[in-house]
């Protein structure tokens, strides 16, 4: 079952507040993008059922999946019931399709996804303001598109709001839920983050570091290794679970880690516009389609890494993942909230140093947690501090007000919108903060307040740094893009490798260098 969501009916009766549309989402109406949003939610709300889902799978015929014979239409191998799944023509060079905008869409990721221009995008859609930062969920668009062969499957497996750690996982609770299950996960112990843990603190683990929903991590240890319904437990429980085959990521915790950065890096690269091909084991290469959204690809290139052609098809079908995450959870389509608003705007931050100090830009955007994508993280350290992990008595401080929803070893999490929740709303995440010094827990901090001393503690690093990183909703923020930090004007910039990169502020650039040379070097001004 695709989960789709269709807005509305055809014989619905619609009426809108436009007071109180504009006071209810204030974070959406700024930068003088007001009317274009507006314009977007009303066009989007005010479409016929049937017209959005035309919109969203344009002119499709009949595809042939990976292990189909075109020649007679055998259906998918191992389920001779399976429905074939629709494809795209090849469309004329600049063909103008429809498209109906997803959760955090931006202008440079849809260019990437249907091969053309930004410019030529913005010229099909004369509406959509040059500041435009993420896009309206529901905004229907023409994008003018450039064929590509060896399109993959447009079947959505599942939307992105149930993929990350966000408010969709508030009211979850991992450990009733396993408990609830036969399974042998419920009675699994494995060693984990410096303990031995259950095997519903290992998820818990996994999905709060890497904000990757605990649903998603439970679903796929039950679609690959039967641990909800199945009591005994596998022989490959402290190997590999997931199929994974790397003596340094052995057991249920580390098959998980991998299996999340894995996600991540394939759910952020399509985010970006970064990942345009997925390689399978024996080589076949599979663009995926351009209507896709970030969930499915991240699972899509997931079972690359894993299965052959025959049990990636049935795995990214109606009748694989999708069947048994529905079995668990039901419908995800009536749990779908789209988590990412229109011309979502980064709150007022502060550099991350005290008033009147100079520090130095270590690291350019990089990983937020694990390796890879997203480049959602700065590097910065006191200059005095070049090179090996030494103490420092100089304090990172608070870049904005908030509450201090997490503090463990090496990490604070800072929350903007006050609820203590890291799943929701604007949140700040520190790492290599060190022991001494940390502010605790439910701490209430003013922009300017000690979050600790920059160390090496937590994660691993080279020096004495601190790392900082951004969520909204439990998604990582890129630290460059159209949503790029901007830390009292300083805007940052990728590089062309992680860890390179810039800031800049009007015609200043400090280039960031492990060196901690003058050219890296930033002095915070705002009072």
């Amino acid at each position: 079952m695709s989960w789709e969501k269709q807005i509305g009916d055809p014989g619905d009766n619609l009426s809108i507040d436009f007071e109180s549309v504009m006071l209810t989402r204030p974070q959406t109406i700024s930068n003088g993008l007001g009317v274009f949003l507006l314009v977007g939610m009303l066009l989007s709300a005010c479409q016929p059922q049937s017209e959005l889902a035309v919109m969203a799978q344009p002119q499709v015929q009949d595809q042939v999946l990976p292990n189909e014979d075109p020649s007679n239409g055998d259906a998918l191998v191992g389920d001779p019931a399976a429905t074939p799944l629709p494809t795209r023509p090849a469309y004329s060079p600049g063909e103008l399709v429809d498209y109906t905008a997803q959760t955090g869409d931006t202008m440079p990721a849809l260019a990437a996804h249907f091969n053309t221009q930004e410019e030529e995008i913005r010229a099909a859609n004369p509406i959509i303001p040059n500041d435009v930062t993420t896009l309206p969920p529901g905004l229907p668009m023409q994008i003018p598109i450039y064929y590509a062969p060896l399109w993959g499957s447009p079947f959505k497996i599942l939307p992105d709001s149930l993929f990350i750690n966000g408010p969709a996982q508030v009211d979850f609770d991992t450990s009733v839920f396993v408990a609830d299950h036969p399974g042998w996960l419920k009675d699994y112990v494995g060693f984990a983050a410096d303990a031995n843990r259950s095997g519903a603190q290992i998820v818990d683990i996994v999905a709060r570091n890497f904000s990757v929903s605990p649903r998603l991590l439970l679903a796929l240890l039950e679609y690959q290794a039967s641990a909800l319904s199945q009591p005994q437990t596998p022989e490959v429980a402290d190997g590999s679970v997931l199929g994974y085959q790397d003596r340094n990521h052995r057991g249920v915790y580390l098959q998980l880690v991998w299996a999340a950065n894995t996600l991540n890096n394939a759910y952020y690269g399509w985010r970006t516009g970064d990942l345009d091909s997925i390689d399978h084991l024996d080589g076949t290469v599979e663009r995926p389609d351009p209507w896709q959204n970030a969930a499915s690809v991240a699972l899509q290139f997931y079972f690359t890494r894993l299965l052959s052609l025959d049990d990636y098809a049935l795995a990214i079908s109606p009748d694989g993942f999708a069947r048994t995450y529905e079995a668990l959870f039901g419908d995800p389509s009536i749990a779908d909230q789209p988590h990412i608003p229109g011309s979502l705007v980064q709150p007022n931050l502060r550099l991350p140093f005290e008033i009147g100090t100079t520090w130095a830009l270590t690291g350019g955007p990089h990983t937020g947690w694990g390796t890879g994508a997203p480049r959602a993280a700065l590097d910065f350290a006191p200059p005095t501090v070049v090179g090996g992990c030494v103490s420092t008595d100089e304090w990172a401080t608070a870049v904005a007000p908030g509450i201090v929803a997490r503090s463990e070893p090496g990490i604070v999490v800072l929350d903007l919108d006050g609820d203590g929740d890291e799943r929701t709303g604007w949140v700040i995440f520190h790492l290599h903060v060190a022991e001494q010094g940390r502010a605790p827990q439910g701490a209430l901090l003013q922009t300017g307040d000690p979050i600790g001393h920059p160390s090496c503690e937590g994660g691993s690093s080279t020096g004495t740094h601190i790392h900082i990183a951004r969520k909204y909703n439990g998604e990582w923020i890129p630290a460059a893009g159209p949503l790029a930090f901007n830390l009292e004007g300083w805007i940052a910039h990728n590089g062309a490798q992680p860890y390179q990169g810039s800031l800049t502020r009007f015609s200043h650039t400090v280039i960031a260098c492990e060196c901690s040379n003058g050219e890296s070097f930033i002095q915070s001004e705002v009072p």
